[in-house]
């Protein structure tokens, strides 16, 4: 199938790593190019390089207000047009209701919250018909995850800033998705692993309550969500899009 992206000019921010590298890379062996951020300007040099011409770097915080003018600027200077955002950011800080401080809900809702609000809203006033927003968030959105709680309380309410703004972009053909990773083999999932007396015990067990029986791999993702971005999914706009191995248990 060809998905449309030839040419076709995407910002994916937290891309030097994990989901967000995973898709800038589909994207661009697609056809399409990428403006990938991160915080390390050496980190994002060195992902933007081996991502190809067809990639730029721009070492940016998603919590820095004047970062959506500065990413979407970059991407018409560099490549000549705009047509979406995957915002993609690490998780926040583990832990259980008494372990997370004032201060580490602070800076997540910065980061994963109020970042990527403002990074949509400055995309949505930059797109014309047939742009696309889309958001990696957490299979959180549905059921919470034992141990997670700042993402447990987070993700869900940006699923449905996510819904209310497909809502409003719909009538000028903006679409706005979701894509909800379960346990995909990246450095954030075998880190929550690793924080469990027993790393391998830990994940055949999560893998022994996955249908698929096992982790889902990055370019599993990646191409779902570059899917999701394309022109090739023109008509789906509003949805939480589970990439997860069939873990969630509802329809």
């Amino acid at each position: 199938m060809d998905l449309g992206l030839k040419d076709r000019v995407y910002v994916v921010t937290g891309a030097t790593r994990g989901l967000g590298n995973a898709t800038a890379r589909e994207l661009v062996d697609d056809g399409a190019k990428v403006v990938i951020t991160g915080r390390d300007e050496g980190t994002v040099a060195d992902a933007a390089a081996a991502l190809g011409p067809d990639a730029v770097g721009v070492a940016v915080d998603n919590a820095d207000p004047e970062a959506p003018a500065r990413l979407i600027a970059t991407a018409r200077e560099r490549f000549g047009r705009f047509d979406g955002i995957l915002v993609s950011v690490g998780g926040p800080p583990a832990g259980f209701v008494a372990d997370n401080s004032d201060e580490q809900w602070q800076a997540a809702f910065e980061a994963v919250f109020l970042g990527a609000v403002r990074l949509a809203r400055a995309a949505a006033a930059e797109l014309d018909e047939g742009g696309v927003i889309g958001f990696v968030l957490s299979g959180s959105v549905y059921e919470p995850i034992a141990g997670l709680t700042i993402s447990n309380g987070l993700r869900p309410g940006l699923a449905g800033f996510a819904k209310s703004l497909s809502d409003e972009l719909g009538p000028r053909g903006i679409r706005v998705v979701g894509v909800l990773p379960g346990r995909i083999d990246t450095d954030r999932v075998r880190e929550l692993d690793s924080l469990s007396a027993d790393p391998e015990a830990t994940r055949t067990a999560s893998e022994s309550r996955i249908p698929l029986r096992r982790y889902g791999k990055p370019e599993e993702f990646g191409r779902t969500a570059a899917f999701l971005l394309s022109p090739a999914a023109s008509y789906m706009t509003g949805v939480m899009v589970p990439v997860d191995g069939g873990a969630r248990h509802g329809f």
